[in-house]
């Protein structure tokens, strides 16, 4: 069991539904650069962007996660100029690896951003890693999305 009692599973690909095989095919193809955008890779893979999203940081080869610890973590910031640079600080501090960010447009003073970290260098527990995060002052609410740790 992972944070937040998520459980993992390991499934054969064969009985995957096929938007998430579509889905891990799109990312192959952005992880070799074979593509320049996910637009592109949904589109050679035949694939909505909405389902590409919904399953991005749910599906990984077995491959990547066994060699990775990886977590990715969604917080909603202050928008205030510097903000986005502290928390990426912030985490390079932890010793984590910082592997995908998405940041929204702010609206209402509000920021999202979600970040895949690999926390393989990481020297501190994840609960710890979230309390320190909960501390700043910019920070009104971290989440774990999904966590491979």
């Amino acid at each position: 069991m992972g944070i937040n009692n998520e459980q993992f599973f390991l499934v054969r690909s064969d009985v995957l539904p096929e938007s998430m095989q579509k889905t891990l095919d799109a990312k192959a193809l952005l992880e070799r650069g074979k593509v320049d955008s996910v637009h592109d890779a949904v589109q050679k893979v035949d694939l909505s962007r909405s389902a590409f999203y919904k399953y991005r940081d749910a599906v990984f080869p077995f491959q990547a996660m066994v060699k990775e610890k990886m977590i990715t973590l969604f917080f909603h910031l202050e928008d205030r100029s510097g903000t986005l640079s502290q928390l990426l600080a912030a985490v390079a501090e932890s010793g984590c690896n910082i592997l995908t960010i998405h940041q929204t447009i702010p609206l209402q003073g509000k920021a999202n951003v979600t970040l895949s970290l690999n926390t393989s260098g990481m020297s501190q527990s994840i609960e710890q890693l979230l309390q320190d995060f909960k501390r700043l002052d910019f920070i009104d609410r971290v989440e774990v999305v999904s966590s491979g740790a």
